[in-house]
C-alpha cells in the first residue's frame, strides 16, 4: 500500500532530482545500517517525501556522504540524512512490520508473514522510542481488518483508518505545526488507501479480496463507466485539504519538489493505472478503440 507519493520526474530540474534522490538513498543506507538488510525491502517513495517535509520544515542539519548499492553497483551515489532519516526508518519499520501481518491476516501471503518475522527485531527496537505511535498503527490495522472481514461498503470510514495511522505518522512533535503535519498525513494516507484500492480492482476482484471499490461497482454505487472520473474526483477531494494545510507551513528550501509531488507527482500512478486499463481493454477488443 505503499509508493504512490512520488515525484513527476520530468517536471523537475536535475539538481532537484539529485537533492530528492539524495534523500532516497540515505533513507536507504539508514535502514540497513539500523536495521539490516532486509528492511530495504520496505524502502518507499511515500516516507522519502516525509523526511524531505520535515527537514524543511525543522531546518534539518544535513549529514552528506556517498553510497553504492545492488542496484547501482558501478557508481557512487550522493546520500543525505539527519534525525528525520532515522525518525522515518522507525515509522516505517512499525507501519511494515504491522502491514505484513495484517497482509498475512487478510491474504494468507506467506511471503508477508516471513518478512513479518524479519522485521520482527527492528519492531520491537523501533517501539521502545515510539510506543504510542505503535499502539496506535497495530490499533487502526486491527480496526481495518474488522471492517474489511464485515465487508464495509464506505470507502470512506476504511480509508480514514489509514488516514489514521498517516497522522500520526506525519506529526513528529507536539508543536505548532502539529495539526498541519496531521491534517496533511490523515488526506495521504486516505489518498493511498483509495489509489491502492482503485490499482487492486482486477486482482481483488479475482481472488475475491475485500475492495470498497469493488463493492461499489458490484452494487451500483458507482458504476463502471465512471470509475476513472468517480476516482479522480475522490482522489482531487482527498489533496485540497492536504495542499492546503502545506501551504501553511513555513516551508522554503524544498516547496519546488514538494509541491511537483503533491500537485502533480501524486497522480502519476493513477494516471498509469488508467492507461493500463485502457490497453488491457484495447486488447481485449482486438487492437480496436473503446
Amino acid at each position: 500500500m505503499f509508493g504512490y507519493i512520488v515525484v513527476n520526474q520530468p517536471e523537475l530540474k536535475f539538481r532537484e532530482f539529485d537533492l530528492y534522490r539524495s534523500y532516497y538513498c540515505g533513507f536507504c543506507r539508514n535502514l540497513k545500517r539500523r536495521y539490516g538488510r532486509l528492511s530495504q525491502l520496505t524502502l518507499s517513495y511515500d516516507f522519502t517525501f516525509l523526511i524531505l517535509l520535515l527537514s524543511d520544515l525543522y531546518d534539518a542539519k544535513d549529514v552528506q556522504g556517498q553510497t553504492r548499492c545492488i542496484a547501482h553497483p558501478f557508481e557512487n551515489h550522493p546520500t543525505r540524512e539527519n534525525q528525520f532519516t532515522d525518525y522515518a526508518s522507525d515509522m516505517n519499520l512499525i507501519l511494515s512490520y504491522y502491514s505484513c501481518l495484517d497482509d498475512w491476516e487478510d491474504e494468507r501471503k506467506f511471503t508477508r508473514l516471513l518478512l513479518s518475522k524479519g522485521l520482527k527485531k527492528g519492531e520491537e527496537q523501533a517501539k521502545v522510542s515510539y510506543g504510542k505511535k505503535a499502539a496506535l498503527v497495530k490499533d487502526r490495522l486491527d480496526r481495518l481488518h474488522e471492517l474489511e472481514q464485515q465487508k464495509e461498503i464506505s470507502i470512506d470510514k476504511v480509508a480514514g483508518l489509514f488516514g489514521d495511522i498517516m497522522a500520526e505518522v506525519f506529526a513528529p512533535f507536539e508543536d505548532e505545526w502539529e495539526h498541519e503535519l496531521r491534517t496533511m498525513g490523515f488526506f495521504l494516507g486516505k489518498f493511498i488507501y483509495i489509489v491502492d484500492a482503485f490499482d487492486d480492482l482486477e486482482k481483488d476482484k479475482e481472488k475475491g479480496n475485500y475492495n470498497p471499490l469493488l463493492l461499489a461497482l458490484e452494487n451500483g454505487t458507482i458504476r463502471e463507466s465512471d470509475l476513472n472520473s468517480t476516482v479522480k474526483q475522490l482522489l482531487t477531494m482527498m489533496m485540497a485539504p492536504c495542499c492546503e494545510a502545506f501551504e501553511k507551513l513555513p516551508c522554503v528550501e524544498y516547496t519546488a519538489i514538494l509541491r511537483n509531488i503533491l500537485y502533480s507527482g501524486v497522480f502519476g500512478r493513477y494516471n498509469a493505472i488508467c492507461l493500463r486499463r485502457e490497453k488491457d481493454k484495447k486488447d481485449e477488443n482486438g487492437g480496436k478503440h473503446v
